[in-house]
């Protein structure tokens, strides 16, 4: 019986290490995965027909600077940082201000999630 305890006590750290190890922050050294849904981003920015089309490709802009930032082996912090400033610049002359302060937001909880510091 005592064995048979052991045995589950041992299998749920197991299960509990697996699953926790899963929900980490993924660090800055991991490679950037183009996960900003485009289409879910213009209806919370409630962006119309123009912006949703200029808002796409700055969005594909910055996922293609954020892989090369990822990848690169010098200066890969001032390359997150350019990717990023680009990017909010960017956006800043497509999305009035109210649409800007909620992409900033956004993009700061992303890159959060993802294990990203700029400061």
């Amino acid at each position: 019986m005592k064995r048979l305890g052991l045995t589950l006590v041992a299998a749920l750290c197991l299960t509990v290490t697996t699953y926790a190890a899963g929900n980490q922050p993924v660090s800055e050294t991991a490679k950037w995965e183009s996960t900003i849904n485009v289409s879910r981003l213009s209806k919370y920015l409630n962006l119309d027909g123009k912006q949703h089309d200029e808002v796409a490709e700055i969005i594909e802009f910055f996922n293609q600077e954020m892989a090369r930032a990822t990848n690169a082996k010098k200066d890969r912090e001032q390359k997150l940082r350019n990717a990023v400033y680009g990017n909010l610049k960017l956006m800043k002359k497509t999305l009035d201000k109210e649409q800007y302060a909620n992409y900033a937001k956004v993009l700061n909880v992303t890159l959060r999630n993802k294990g990203i510091d700029i400061q």
